[in-house]
């Protein structure tokens, strides 16, 4: 098994209406690699925004099958974290890694 660098594991974040109101919250959304896991997703986002991750929760989206113009097509899944930081910290998704 080829081990996932902490760059590589974070694919990006999400940016909803439901993710921008759970931010009061200190909670931030990210679509992470399919075979990551919460410990390594903790360590990765603690590594690279230089914050405190108290909780990861992982949900996996499933495919959904689409007809656009009459044509069958599939909506890939992924795998999504909720990160919640500690108290009074944020990460700025505005300006990149």
């Amino acid at each position: 098994m080829k081990k996932i660098n902490h760059i590589d594991s974070i694919r990006n974040p999400v940016n909803t209406e439901k993710a921008t109101s759970l931010s009061e919250q200190n909670k931030t959304f990210f679509k992470v690699h399919d075979k990551a896991n919460k410990k390594t997703i903790k360590k990765n986002i603690e590594k690279l925004f230089k914050v405190n991750v108290i909780k990861v929760n992982i949900i996996n989206q499933k495919p959904k099958n689409k007809i656009k113009q009459g044509k069958k097509s599939t909506k890939s899944g992924y795998k999504k974290a909720i990160i919640t930081l500690k108290k009074g910290q944020s990460i700025d998704l505005t300006t990149g890694i």
